[in-house]
């Protein structure tokens, strides 16, 4: 499991890369390169619109609620 900075990281790397993408080729490439530190779930979330920013406040409320 990636840490928190890790996934916080590839999350806004990942974002913008896949707003850059130009072929399907190209979100392929971003997808496999990504996946096994965010997982599919957050990689569909950022290619279908939703900000990085959200993710990640959503992660770190989920952490704060365990602790």
């Amino acid at each position: 499991m990636a840490t928190p900075q890790e996934y916080e990281t590839a999350l806004r790397e990942s974002e913008k890369e896949l707003a850059q993408a130009q072929t399907a080729d190209d979100i392929r490439k971003i997808w496999r390169k990504y996946y096994l530190t965010l997982g599919h779930r957050s990689l569909g979330r950022i290619l279908t619109g939703r900000p990085a920013t959200d993710l990640i406040a959503r992660r770190h409320a989920k952490r704060d609620e365990e602790t």
